[in-house]
């Protein structure tokens, strides 16, 4: 028999444990954080493959209107449909993380989008099949969202459950992190193809993103397939004290933190606006800069993301979630104006400069801080699907931002503000939000989702 594994200690808490018994892997919080990152950076390629594609040549190859605005509109509506299930993913995927492990799930989730993104890259197209080709191209988007509905959840959880205190933010942004690297990866992959020659590129040529992908996330099913279950899991699953329906748990004890969630999440409209209708709206007839110029930006924007992500999570570990979110979300609503605006000007060196600021900088203060906070502020038991369940409904809007974006674009050069400003309100609404929640970063791991004491 072997002995019993000792208490936690101050040198040794319990996101700090050695995985896999004596003898066994020494797996230190990095471990966990580089599974995070490897997976959600695979994940997040073929998630916003889809984005690049959808922007750029779907509204040609899978809808037959004539009107060229009618079939961004409509390709556009597609990328939302992955929103639009990842509130769907939550709840079942959560249920399952908080049954059965965040571990399993999270590999599930990994094969699920694999099979998903292949599945794009092989449709026939509107000219060779109809009406077919984009429901099948829909069927396929809601498989990646269900998958990715469940995969900042479990990354997150997982990631959190194994950090040490007083560092679970920075540890757990590289979930994020890997979100970033992941469309990065997406637009360095997008550039060479959207430089091709038109024939080419709608003939084979934006089926090849697609493809690649499935190589990676074999890649990253072989380092999540090796990690251990987190020890606060399997706590709670040893003392049998997890409850039978965890949604159910969930609503009955902390609904007010599901709700502060759901509306916190908007900051991801800011996202969603940037990547995907700013790159259509920059393309456009209206402002007429080339796709690779745009992709670039993008690169840019989000090679800065990939260090201020961890950077913005560190400095939370020190002073707080609550104020680097707030001003975070307030710089947000600022610079998306600013954007546009240069965006508007077709100053490419002005436009680079705003878009780092914004989605490089200012995003990476909330981008970095919601894996960790949301993880916080729930309880290990129902952890896995308060996260998801209010995070993805909260998402919802994001996704159907782009689409948005193009139905209340104005004329004229400052057609953008109407965007502008609906996205600049959904992040004073997120940080309202998380004004109203509750400060997690020096609460003990053992005690997060308690209710407060009484004074």
């Amino acid at each position: 028999m072997s002995a019993p594994t000792p208490p936690p200690t101050a040198a040794h808490p319990p996101g700090d444990r050695l995985i896999g018994g004596p003898g066994g892997p020494r797996t230190q919080p990095r471990k966990a954080a580089l599974a995070a990152f490897l997976g959600s950076m695979l994940e997040y390629y073929d998630f916003f493959s889809y984005g690049s594609a959808a922007a750029l040549v779907f509204p040609t190859l899978f809808f037959s209107s004539g009107d060229p605005a009618v079939g961004t509109v409509s390709a556009l509506a597609t990328f939302g449909v992955g929103y639009a299930a990842r509130p769907i993913g939550g709840v079942i995927l959560g249920h399952f993380g908080d049954k059965v492990g965040r571990k399993k799930v999270m590999v599930f989730t990994l094969l699920m989008m694999g099979v998903s993104s292949l599945a794009v890259g092989v449709l026939p197209t509107y000219e060779q099949v109809g009406i077919v080709a984009p429901i099948l191209l829909v069927l396929a988007r809601l498989g990646q969202g269900i998958s990715a509905g469940g995969e900042a959840a479990g990354a997150s959880t997982l990631t959190l459950e194994h950090s040490p205190e007083g560092r679970r933010g920075f540890f757990t942004s590289f979930a994020m992190s890997g979100t970033m690297a992941g469309i990065l990866l997406a637009n360095l992959v997008f550039i060479p193809v959207a430089a091709l020659p038109e024939d080419q590129l709608m003939s084979w040529g934006w089926r090849v993103p697609f493809w690649l992908g499935i190589v990676m996330i074999v890649l990253a099913y072989l380092v999540r397939r090796r990690l251990d279950e987190t020890p606060v899991f399997t706590a709670e699953a040893d003392r049998e004290t997890l409850p039978p329906l965890p949604l159910a748990h969930l609503f009955r004890t902390q609904w007010a933190d599901v709700l502060k969630v759901l509306f916190a999440s908007l900051f991801a409209v800011f996202q969603t606006v940037f990547m995907v209708f700013g790159l259509a709206y920059a393309t456009s007839d209206a402002v007429g800069l080339d796709r690779s110029t745009m992709l670039w930006v993008s690169v840019a924007a989000n090679a800065v993301a990939v260090v201020g992500v961890p950077a913005a999570a560190a400095l939370s570990d020190r002073v707080g979630r609550r104020p680097v979110w707030i001003t975070a979300a307030l710089s947000c609503a600022v610079l998306v104006c600013g954007y546009f605006w240069a965006v508007s000007t077709g100053s490419v060196p002005l436009i680079v400069l705003v878009a780092v600021l914004l989605n490089g900088v200012a995003y990476s203060g909330m981008n970095g801080l919601w894996p960790a906070y949301f993880s916080e502020l729930f309880a290990a038991r129902v952890r896995y699907s308060g996260f998801a369940v209010g995070s993805q409904f909260g998402f919802l809007l994001a996704g159907f931002a782009p689409a948005i974006g193009f139905a209340i674009m104005g004329d004229g050069v400052t057609g953008w503000i109407p965007v502008a400003v609906f996205a600049a309100v959904c992040g004073v609404v997120s940080s309202a939000a998380v004004l109203t929640a509750r400060e997690t970063h020096r609460v003990p791991l053992a005690e997060l989702g308690k209710p407060l004491p009484r004074r």
